[in-house]
């Protein structure tokens, strides 16, 4: 048995986040839960491997960056990490998050309450990762004074965003001809982020156009396309074990 855990512990493709790794975790350091999630932005977020290493210096240094990869690769978080380091450094003026309001899966059928409150589920896990960064009181009031704006792809048509960084999330549900606008909303002094994995689109085959729109743009020197695979999934130790057997 010790043999057989040795052998899949070996040719795992996801890797284990230790707390003795270094750098930040979700658990660490603070007097107080409050005080943590407060000042959990000035933490130093490191990558945990070269692909997810390629894809913070990409951020840092191109203006349009396209990240595609498996769950768990890290690709949403590090981008509104940089997003926000890019906003408290004063280099852009706005945070601007969007993904597509596509269900996975499931129906979630006619949702009560005005169109904020309608579209708060797909957008929830833009907001945790916010939150993870800023913390909770600086998050409202950045929202608040439009500092950070969170929308639907639905949303963006028309627009011209300067000053700004961009991440669009989930972007294997988007079809070509809205990857096509969406990157059309590029304005000065912006940078944008695409992340996505094309393998996992919730639209009918056919039609996410991420992995047409990726190969086009691959070609172009000024454009940074960064895949990260199976092997940069980081995830909680008992994840990591679980997905070794089944």
């Amino acid at each position: 048995m010790a043999k057989r855990a040795s052998r899949q512990a070996a040719t795992a493709k996801v890797r284990a986040l230790f707390p003795d790794q270094g750098g930040w975790n979700p658990l660490d350091g603070g007097p107080s839960d409050e005080q943590r999630r407060d000042t959990s932005y000035v933490r130093n977020v490191r990558p945990m491997g070269e692909n997810q290493k390629t894809l913070m210096e990409a951020m840092d240094g191109r203006n349009m960056v396209v990240a595609l990869g498996p769950a768990g690769t890290g690709k949403t978080y590090l981008a509104i990490a940089k997003a926000v380091e890019a906003f408290q450094a004063g280099k852009v003026g706005k945070i601007m998050l969007s993904r597509p309001a596509v269900e996975a899966g499931e129906s979630l059928g006619y949702l009560p309450g005005d169109l904020h409150e309608k579209l708060a589920p797909y957008l929830r896990p833009l907001y945790d990762a916010l939150s993870d960064r800023l913390g909770g009181k600086q998050l409202k009031a950045l929202l608040a004074d439009g500092s950070i704006e969170i929308a639907p792809v639905a949303f963006m048509r028309g627009r011209t965003l300067n000053n700004a960084f961009i991440v669009i999330d989930e972007a294997q549900n988007c079809t070509y001809g809205q990857i096509k606008m969406l990157l059309t909303r590029l304005g000065w002094h912006s940078t944008m982020v695409l992340t996505g994995d094309p393998d996992q689109s919730d639209l009918l085959p056919g039609l996410s156009g991420l992995a047409d729109i990726a190969g086009r743009l691959d070609a172009l020197d000024d454009i940074a396309v960064v895949r990260l695979t199976d092997r940069d999934i980081v995830r909680h130790p008992l994840v990591a074990s679980m997905l070794t057997v089944l």
